[in-house]
């Protein structure tokens, strides 16, 4: 056993400084507080707080805490056993994600010019002199600095700092759906690397990358970030180029020099989801085909560009293909995906705008999170089509 190291938040380090028993869990501060239960009895619980650990955000983003006790079924209580219903704003359990789930909320705004807390201090100290209090009325001589052993649990994010978006959203348990999958990706091109700007800002295990080809000039206009000038030059992969400028934010992006062709497609076998954003042809019916052999669910993209005159039209596609599908042969039989080699379609051509890359990679990426319960999914649908000309979509084959 032994303590938290120190934080990079000062807040959080004149917490530690100050005695108070510090831990930080699931991308939440965790605070020991002494506290009284129903049956007058003086336990050991924690204040939660969503947290900002850079030291450039100081200010609590919300004036609300949580609570844990010593069970997550144990409130806390006045020192007469009464509960404290008035400092309740949320009853329980609240499940925060990544296995943190506590006994209810607080809410006890301050009276200050702001009506909020000015710092992670003030407002975890607030919290835990309210629950002292009642305490101190049982056993005179309890105090928060004679909290029970930390014991450090050095748990290794995927993140290469912490996913402040999540925790401030409170919406930790709908994340835990993805968390830990192993995810490829399959073509870097302008759809594929916006799916990985999406992903790698999920707590996902791993990102495969699968592309063979160079990162070039008319690449950067239809890729997200900026490439330079310089890196233009030297010619990088497309997956050297984006695991690296990931790197920076996920710690598992994994670049791999190769086309997936009928020759290697068995790679695939091993991840928990696929998304596919390469051309048509052969090597895609079989890559399609050894995922299906293999029930692992997966997205592919696509779009049909033309130019008529001096304007762009067409239709923008995304499809599925799910382990649950009543029908799994569909992806292979309607005709939507041509896997055929055509050098006159639009595609071919290469007409690629990069918003439309934006848009259908964010579909790809909204219905691999349908798949696993992150978001509804109510119509079940296996491709959907968006065209440009009115903006209208299109969902075709609600299966069961």
């Amino acid at each position: 056993m032994s303590p938290q190291p120190p934080s990079p938040n000062s807040d959080v380090r004149r917490l530690q400084d100050d005695g108070y028993g510090v831990q930080l869990r699931a991308g939440h501060l965790l605070v020991s507080t002494p506290y009284v239960n129903a049956r007058r009895e003086v336990k050991w619980g924690y204040l939660v707080s969503t947290v900002e650990l850079i030291d450039l955000a100081n200010r609590p983003d919300i004036h609300v805490a949580y609570f844990l006790g010593e069970a997550v079924d144990d409130y806390p209580c006045s020192s007469d056993g009464t509960r404290l219903d008035s400092l309740i704003y949320q009853f329980g359990p609240v499940d925060l994600g990544q296995g943190l789930v506590v006994t209810c909320g607080f809410s006890q705004r301050p009276t200050t010019p702001r009506n909020d807390y000015e710092n992670y201090y003030d407002k975890m100290a607030t919290y835990v002199g309210m629950l002292q209090a009642h305490a101190q009325t049982v056993n005179g001589t309890i105090s928060y600095r004679q909290h029970p052993p930390i014991v450090a649990t050095p748990e290794e994010s995927v993140f290469q700092y912490e996913d402040a978006a999540t925790t401030h959203a409170r919406i930790g348990a709908v994340v835990d759906r993805i968390r830990g999958l192993r995810v490829a990706i399959v073509g870097l091109g302008g759809s594929g690397s916006y799916v990985l700007d999406a992903v790698a800002k999920t707590p996902v295990g791993e990102i495969h990358l699968f592309d063979d080809d160079l990162l070039l000039n008319h690449n950067a206009f239809r890729s997200p970030g900026a490439a330079t000038l310089e890196e233009l030059n030297a010619r990088p992969t497309k997956v050297a180029h984006h695991a690296t400028k990931y790197a920076a934010m996920h710690r598992h992006v994994i670049p791999h020099r190769e086309r997936i062709t009928a020759e290697n497609a068995h790679q695939l076998t091993g991840f928990d989801f696929v998304f596919i954003s390469v051309d048509a042809g052969h090597d895609k019916r079989v890559i399609f085909e050894t995922l299906r052999g293999a029930n692992i669910p997966f997205v592919d993209t696509g779009m049909g560009v033309y130019q008529r005159g001096s304007s762009i039209g067409g239709v923008v596609r995304t499809s599925a293909s799910l382990p649950t599908q009543a029908d799994p042969n569909w992806i292979m039989a309607d005709g939507e995906i041509s896997f055929m080699d055509d050098g006159d379609d639009g595609y071919a051509q290469n007409i690629q705008i990069v918003e439309l890359n934006m848009l259908n990679a964010a579909l790809a990426v909204i219905k691999w999170k349908q798949c696993f319960g992150f978001y509804f999914d109510f119509e079940n649908e296996y491709t959907s089509n968006y065209t440009i000309d009115g903006n209208h979509m299109l969902n075709r084959g609600a299966v069961a």
